[in-house]
């Protein structure tokens, strides 16, 4: 049985999940969808919280965040693949805690940086490929012939994030947390699964060119990973109190 406690965090997340996601946002035409930085609060619900609350949260906030945008035919699918993807990033970090104990220090300093090059490797690629050039950036409304901003992003951009990325995640584990690529690996699982949800939904249900919004979606992810991790470090050592203290410190661990 849910606890009151449980209930009202997840309201909280559901509400933010919402917020993150109608905050800033970028048309996809021809998919007519839309990149948003929701997975930021999803993923440090399910960090922080584990799977129910991550799923909940996940699924709610975005599938409101789909209805107050006016993208009332993604809102169905939306629902389904976030709680999906918020379940999974918290299951992986839940079960990470069980592998913690086994392993030496050095096993996972290594697993750890060949996450932070996996993960440095999918921005310079995913980056450089689909990201730079000019683009049209929107905020809070979508408008298809006012957009917020354009800006030119280079290509060196990309590969500069990407390799300054890999070498704060590998000092990091070398460093502090040995463990941190469970972190990492938990957040890719679960956004891939969100870009693979979308790619069926998009494919067999919308008609649509389904391709052009991977990469889309794998943006999505990757920047919901580099700004979540660091949100779960802090909310967990600043407010220890929160949710079980004991679970919150070892799961932040990983």
């Amino acid at each position: 049985m849910l606890k009151a406690k449980d209930i009202a965090v997840t309201c909280i997340f559901t509400a933010l999940v919402c917020i993150a996601t109608i905050s800033f946002t970028i048309y996809v035409p021809s998919t007519r969808g839309y990149f948003n930085i929701g997975e930021t609060m999803i993923y440090v619900a399910a960090l922080l919280f584990g799977p129910l609350i991550g799923g909940v949260s996940g699924g709610l906030g975005s599938m409101f965040a789909d209805l107050l945008l006016g993208y009332y035919h993604y809102a169905p699918a939306t629902l389904v693949i976030k709680a999906i993807e918020g379940f999974v990033v918290g299951f992986i970090s839940r079960k990470g805690i069980t592998l913690a104990s086994k392993g030496n220090k050095r096993s996972w300093q290594a697993f750890s940086i060949a996450s932070g090059i996996l993960t440095g490797s999918l921005i310079v690629i995913v980056g450089s490929v689909y990201y730079s050039g000019y683009t049209e950036l929107y905020s809070s409304i979508i408008s298809a012939e006012t957009p917020t901003m354009v800006i030119n992003i280079p290509i060196e951009f990309w590969l500069g994030l990407g390799i300054t990325t890999a070498l704060l995640i590998s000092i990091f584990a070398l460093t502090f947390e040995p463990k941190f690529g469970l972190t990492i690996i938990s957040c890719i699982s679960g956004g891939l699964l969100m870009v693979l949800g979308y790619f069926l939904y998009e494919q067999f249900f919308l008609g649509v060119f389904a391709l052009a919004e991977v990469p889309i979606n794998m943006g999505q992810m990757i920047i919901g990973l580099i700004v979540a991790t660091p949100i779960v470090k802090i909310v967990g050592k600043a407010i220890p109190h929160v949710g079980s203290c004991d679970r919150i410190k070892k799961e932040v661990q990983l």
